[in-house]
């Protein structure tokens, strides 16, 4: 069984680097934004083979998946949800965002990162009430 094992290893880490020679523009992108640190000094794996799957990007420091997803994954969600469960098992986060919203919003995406990460704080929630709040009240 071990044979089996490494030639999946192998044809998984092939798989991963070819996929790094052909990335869409939303995750070439993103990888601009990540590589070599430039997030907070986070050091991030692109197409990072991870047992039987392929991972857009990996930060092993902060458990972190960070997903890119093109349109097919529209006519794929039962397979990303088992494939994020089994991650998921695994002891790792993972979080999505949509080709569209990287080529539009890198940075929106950069701070949902961070904050995935835990490296900065929500924004604070909106107070909730029908008027303004009086001093004395």
């Amino acid at each position: 069984m071990g044979v089996i094992r490494d030639a999946r290893g192998k044809l998984t880490l092939h798989r991963a680097e070819a996929m790094r020679r052909v990335g869409t523009d939303a995750e070439d992108r993103l990888w601009t934004a990540l590589r070599g640190g430039r997030l907070e000094g986070l050091k991030w794996k692109c197409q990072a083979p991870w047992g039987p799957y392929i991972l857009d990007f990996l930060c092993r420091e902060a458990r972190l998946v960070v997903e890119a997803d093109g349109s097919q994954h529209a006519d794929r969600a039962d397979y990303d949800a088992r494939r994020t469960a089994a991650l998921e098992r695994d002891g790792l986060r993972v979080i999505r965002f949509s080709n569209r919203e990287v080529l539009t919003n890198l940075g929106g995406v950069c701070e949902a990162i961070l904050r995935a990460c835990d490296l900065i704080s929500s924004p604070p929630a909106k107070p909730r009430g029908r008027g303004r709040e009086r001093a004395g009240a």
